[in-house]
């Protein structure tokens, strides 16, 4: 059975980055009938926070990213003390009391000597005596693991076959003490224990691998299969960062990005269906993903194509659902009707945009009376095309207040040579803006009574300017 795990640390927001991995591993656990783990990856204990675990498990329960299981790493400590003395015990890790500066020089002499930088192994040879005094006097140490000085291999199901040579890493730190270990050895712990049948992760953790690979086998544990997902670029094709979007998907949440645009985006940063289609729901996503099928280049995170795809999915909501959707969006005391949102649902790109958009219907701006002026038309002109415009809409019953009828009503009462004239300022008097919706989408959401209090009110307005 496939198990598989997603293992984010709670160090910071959300990246979109890890959303993307998360939504791939999710999609490979459903399709293939597995289960999908959580689990927060918080042994950092400085810089783990509690409100950035609570921002991992909100974003993917928003995407509906659901899990089987849940663990957290600094529950587990003992297990992975255990595991650690076991190696200890064995003669695979030992105490390294070198310092930072001891280090760096052993870098700088190997830089200079035209070598990659590794440990030397030099605390390798110390003798127990040697080690016990150490400890007695409070010397600060860490635990190496003995890394073999043989080639390593694996096979990744998005790259093929790596292979590493462990001569040239050098022994490395695996735990600060023995109740502190490190990302290489609790994940293999915990990988091997939960029963990960595949390791699907970001391809930053390549070099990490082989280290792990040397691990497990120290261990006795079986190697999972690997597929490394490729990085997500900014338009420069430079690594994703702020300089050029957000990176956080809090920030598209807020943004008012829905959920299905999202998945939609995001299932194609790296991977690509079989047919060439554009608009795919979660369930054709899960039905179509192949790991083969994901590309080993950079994925370009474009944000127009997020955009598209956002307007997309909102123009095909049902209105009640956009309703529903909305509420966050929008100022506590409006209530959207959908006479209103048919006015605005081709039109909002994101959420966030829907306030400005239908404020016009619960606050008429103080606008300037020369607004309602159509191209050379003087207020005096203006007034009176508005006064027959008054007219016309007042003799529509309330029932006949929707678009269609107003519209072939109004028109069939003005001459084609005069429709400008009239409708412009009936237009800018019920919702005291330059651009907006046509007069019978406003009409319609407006309601009668509201479109002739606006209309006597932009009648005043004129007045008042003192033609």
């Amino acid at each position: 059975m496939v198990r598989v795990r997603y293992a984010p640390s709670p160090t910071g927001p959300h990246h979109i980055g890890g959303v993307r991995t998360a939504l791939f591993i999710w999609l490979f656990a459903r399709q293939e009938k597995g289960s999908f783990i959580l689990r927060i990856e918080d042994t950092d204990q400085e810089r783990s926070k509690p409100e950035f675990e609570e921002d991992i498990k909100n974003t993917l329960r928003w995407l509906g990213l659901d899990w089987d299981e849940f663990y957290r790493q600094s529950e587990r400590l003992p297990i992975y003390k255990e595991h650690l003395e076991k190696l200890f015990n064995e003669g695979w890790v030992y105490y390294c009391f070198c310092s930072k500066e001891e280090l760096e020089a052993e870098r700088q002499v190997m830089l200079a000597q035209g070598l990659a930088p590794k440990y030397s192994g030099r605390c390798r040879a110390l003798g127990k005596d040697e080690v016990r005094k150490r400890l007695e006097n409070q010397e600060s140490y860490v635990l190496r693991f003995k890394v073999p000085e043989t080639k390593i291999s694996f096979r990744d199901l998005v790259r093929g076959g790596i292979t590493f040579d462990g001569s040239l890493m050098g022994d490395v730190i695996i735990a600060k003490n023995f109740d502190q270990p490190l990302y290489n050895f609790a994940v293999v712990v915990d990988d091997a224990l939960m029963n990960i049948t595949h390791v699907i992760r970001g391809e930053e953790h390549i070099s990490n691998t082989p280290i792990q690979v040397f691990l497990i086998n120290a261990l006795g544990f079986k190697v999972p299969l690997f597929a490394h997902l490729p990085l997500i670029l900014n338009p420069d094709r430079s690594k994703m960062s702020k300089r050029f979007t957000d990176t956080a998907l809090q920030e598209y949440v807020n943004r008012g990005y829905l959920k299905e645009a999202m998945i939609n985006f995001l299932a194609y940063l790296g991977w690509h269906p079989k047919e060439d289609k554009e608009i795919m729901n979660m369930e054709e996503i899960i039905k179509e993903f192949d790991l083969t099928r994901v590309q080993k280049g950079g994925a370009v995170f474009n944000l127009e194509k997020l955009d598209w795809l956002n307007g997309y999915y909102l123009r095909h909501l049902a209105v009640g659902e956009f309703i529903k959707r909305a509420e966050p969006f929008i100022s506590s005391n409006w209530s959207l009707t959908p006479a209103i949102v048919r006015t605005v649902q081709d039109r909002v790109g994101d959420l966030s945009e829907l306030n400005e958009l239908v404020k016009f219907y619960f606050e008429l701006s103080d606008y300037d009376a020369n607004l309602l002026r159509w191209k050379d038309a003087d207020l005096e002109t203006a007034s009176a095309n508005l006064k027959l415009g008054l007219k016309l809409v007042g003799k529509i019953p309330e029932k006949n207040f929707n678009s269609k009828f107003l519209e072939e009503k109004l028109l069939a009462a003005i001459p084609r040579e005069s429709r400008g004239d009239i409708l412009w300022p009936l237009r800018v008097a019920l919702s005291g803006l330059k651009a907006s919706p046509g007069p019978f989408d406003i009409l319609t959401a407006l309601g009668k009574k509201e479109a002739l209090r606006r209309i006597n009110l932009a009648l005043e307005k004129i007045n008042l300017s003192g033609i």
